[in-house]
């Protein structure tokens, strides 16, 4: 209620209960009292304010007011990393940054530090990369906050782990971020980085309007490309899984909104070690390739096969570059100069030794759908299949019968026919 609407209340109520004193009327009271009004949790508050303080000095640049509420009693290295994830963050192209409290962590099983009272709320991190995400990215932050007096304070981001409780590392955690932008989005790395940085810059616009004249202009046409110091940071930003040296780069997403077909907090990281050492167009390939996934990742569905979406993110990176088949796919040629492939590659063929020809014959395969269908229908088919997500081998079918008049072993023998040409 606004403040004069309130005062006017206020009066009003003053004049009537004085009326009914003067004229000596006894006043009973309701027989079901009205429920208590409802206090807020003063720890609750405090610790949101807190926050709302530390967002505001990153958004405002004030690392003096960012300090403020870390804790005096903290570990030192603590309160240095976090003066320096402040300092870090300088160059970085931010439109949101705000924390979310959801829930409460119970700190059985760890040992508190001395304060007169310590709290674990449930904090996410919901930051927004300007000019590339819509909507912000969140992350949980593992925080463990303390009273001491009548104020509380940010005193660990580690202490929860004993808890299976971690704290997201974002690149400013791992050293000052540099940012080269373009029409297409941005570069980050860190020192050290900025050769591979200059080289993904001159690509990058380029590569985006490449992915848009096939995928079409539904999508955000800005893509934030990290480039990780080392492999700590790469696997904080990619997971383990990835991260283990034998790929160049991937392109990663926070979640898909299947209702809306939107993704949150995508990026494509590039392995340092992997991608310096490319050739320009191995270079631009990846980007191309990388960048197609985050302009499909709305339209497709976990679960979705392989085949199509390794091989359309090929097909892509490999348009327009007059790559004879043979060099783009050396393992597929020789493949098929002793059998043609009868079946469509398996999941499982993208893993393990086998994977350089799966990729292989997944481009390949999608190269002949481009050429059997036309661009246009090579899409369709990719938003049909991808967009279905993970189906029985009779769903699968009369999706790719819908989508090119075929059902897959149709498809199958049409694609051998075209190896045999491509690969004489």
């Amino acid at each position: 209620m606004h403040t004069v609407g309130r005062f006017r209340v206020l009066l009003a109520i003053a004049v009537a209960m004085t009326f009914l004193t003067g004229l000596g009327l006894a006043v009973t009271p309701a027989e079901t009292p009205a429920p208590p009004v409802a206090v807020a949790d003063p720890r609750e508050q405090a610790v949101r304010d807190l926050l709302e303080r530390r967002a505001r000095a990153v958004l405002e640049r004030d690392e003096a007011a960012f300090a403020a509420d870390l804790d005096p009693e903290a570990d030192p290295d603590f309160a240095r990393r976090q003066r320096e994830l402040f300092r870090n963050l300088a160059a970085v192209p931010l439109g949101e940054w705000e924390y979310r409290l959801e829930g409460e962590t119970n700190l059985a099983g760890i040992t508190p530090p001395a304060a007169d009272q310590v709290w674990a709320p449930d904090v996410r991190l919901a930051y927004r990369l300007r000019g590339v995400d819509v909507v912000p990215s969140t992350q949980p932050m593992a925080y463990l906050f303390t009273r001491r007096g009548d104020r509380w304070f940010l005193h660990s981001d580690t202490a929860l782990e004993p808890l299976g409780k971690r704290t997201w590392r974002g690149p400013w955690e791992f050293g000052p971020c540099h940012v080269l932008t373009g029409t297409g989005g941005f570069v980050l790395s860190h020192p050290g980085g900025e050769p591979l940085a200059a080289r993904v810059l001159a690509e990058l616009d380029t590569a985006v309007d490449t992915v848009t004249q096939v995928w079409g202009p539904a999508w955000s046409r800005q893509v934030a490309v990290l480039i990780p110091g080392d492999v700590e940071e790469m696997r904080a930003l990619v997971g383990p899984g990835f991260a283990d040296g034998s790929i160049a780069g991937v392109a990663v997403a926070d979640r898909v909104d299947a209702q809306t077909h939107t993704a949150q907090g995508q990026r494509v990281v590039l392995n340092p070690t992997g991608a310096s050492v490319l050739s320009p167009l191995a270079l631009r390939v990846l980007l191309r390739h990388e960048i197609t996934h985050v302009a499909a990742r709305g339209e497709t569905v976990d679960g979705a096969p392989m085949w199509l979406l390794e091989g359309f993110a090929d097909y892509v990176g490999y348009r327009g570059s007059d790559v004879p088949p043979r060099k783009a796919a050396p393992a597929l040629a020789a493949l098929v100069q002793r059998e043609l492939p009868t079946r469509l590659p398996a999941d499982a063929d993208f893993r393990g030794p086998g994977m350089e020809l799966a990729y292989q014959q997944s481009w390949s395969l999608n190269l002949y759908l481009a050429q059997r269908l036309g661009e246009p229908g090579l899409v369709e088919l990719h938003r049909r299949v991808a967009g279905a997500g993970r189906v029985s081998p009779e769903r699968l079918d009369a999706l790719v019968l819908e989508a090119t008049g075929e059902d897959v072993a149709g498809l199958v023998r049409g694609w051998q026919a075209f190896l045999r040409a491509a690969f004489p």
